[in-house]
């Protein structure tokens, strides 16, 4: 096993730039998610790091070793891919050997790693069907196999899940974790999916543009933004974003744009004036009858909470409450929030203003 380090790395395909001067330090047996929407460059980095894809400027190590000029194959790692790619007239068994046959390797040791790896994925008993009479877990679980049997530094995941549906998925990111915490191989997973980050990453990499706008554990995204951009794709349900600025009698108050006063923490005096943009998960809004008004829109009950689409002046507010909560569109709830559970940014930049 080994870290992985991404010093300062540019991508460039002729005059356009697409990654800009990336940083990252991955440690040794880390399960790392690199995380954004589409076109972020979250893939392009990942193929930077298998050497499927050129450096423009900057250095890769993994291990000890800077392996920017170093091909795929002799950098020691390991990939699976969205599309499965699996050979259609190969057997479970020798697709997943044949990483190893082309090394040369003996029968008796491909035979023996196979069989490991099957072990660990449930697939003893598929060993010899052609994917054709797979699943689609089946057939991942076949690709993670033929990663897992070459014994790398690092298991590279570029989308792995997006083809399976919703239940696949979440069993899927489950055994993809259960199985990391057992090989405990150093792990780089990419995924547009914050879910997927969230419940799978020991950190994550949210990625905007080719830039890196925030590096952290799963709960310090959540629970500390850096900026607005982290905040709108870390959660789900979004969170609540509205405009308007602190109160300017004292008081920790934000006053929105149609003059609604909603709880806040305290910031310095001289931020009062400024514009300022409040931030509310949809879990962190609770019913209060002194609290602030939202007309409602839509109610969604999904058994186990119930999510509320509401009007806020001419913001869109959404709660979600782990109560029944019975309310029909077009009437009115009270709401309030923690003051320590609100985000402030900045209203020009969107950094994050309070600790």
């Amino acid at each position: 096993m080994a870290g992985v380090s991404v010093r300062d790395v540019y991508k460039s395909y002729g005059s356009v730039e697409v990654i800009h001067g990336v940083n990252v330090e991955i440690g040794d047996g880390e399960f790392v998610v690199l995380v954004g929407p589409s076109g972020c460059g979250k893939s392009t980095l990942l193929r930077m790091i298998a050497g499927l894809e050129e450096i423009t400027g900057g250095e890769i190590g993994i291990g000890s070793r800077v392996v920017n000029d170093l091909r795929p194959k002799d950098r020691d790692i390991a990939m699976v891919f969205q599309n499965y790619a699996l050979y259609p007239h190969m057997t479970v068994a020798k697709n997943m050997g044949f990483s190893l046959k082309l090394r040369r390797e003996s029968k008796d040791v491909i035979d023996q790693k196979v069989h490991q790896a099957a072990s660990i994925l449930g697939l003893e008993e598929l060993l010899d069907r052609l994917p054709k009479q797979l699943s689609g877990g089946q057939r991942q679980r076949v690709a993670m196999g033929r990663a897992i049997v070459r014994d790398p530094q690092v298991f590279l995941f570029d989308e792995p899940l997006s083809n399976l549906d919703a239940k696949l998925r979440v069993q899927m990111r489950t055994e993809i974790k259960e199985l990391h915490q057992r090989l405990k191989t150093t792990t780089i997973y990419v995924t547009h999916d914050q879910i997927e980050a969230m419940t799978m990453a020991d950190k994550i990499v949210v990625l905007r543009d080719g830039v890196v706008e925030q590096i952290g554990s799963p709960l310090d995204l959540y629970d500390r933004p850096a900026n607005l951009f982290v905040a709108g794709f870390i959660g789900s349900p979004a969170m609540n974003i509205i405009e308007g600025h602190m109160g300017t009698d004292g008081k920790p108050i934000f006053v929105a744009e149609e003059g609604i006063e909603l709880p806040a923490p305290s910031l310095p005096e001289a931020m009062s004036s400024r514009a300022t943009t409040f931030g509310v998960r949809p879990e962190h809004l609770v019913l209060a009858d002194d609290g602030f008004p939202a007309q409602v829109q839509v109610v969604e009950p999904t058994g186990s909470e119930t999510q509320v689409f509401m009007k806020l002046g001419g913001h869109d507010l959404v709660g979600v409450f782990r109560e029944r909560v019975r309310v029909n569109p077009g009437e009115t709830l009270h709401l309030t929030a923690d003051p320590s559970l609100i985000h402030l940014f900045d209203g020009e930049t969107g950094a994050r203003l309070h600790q």
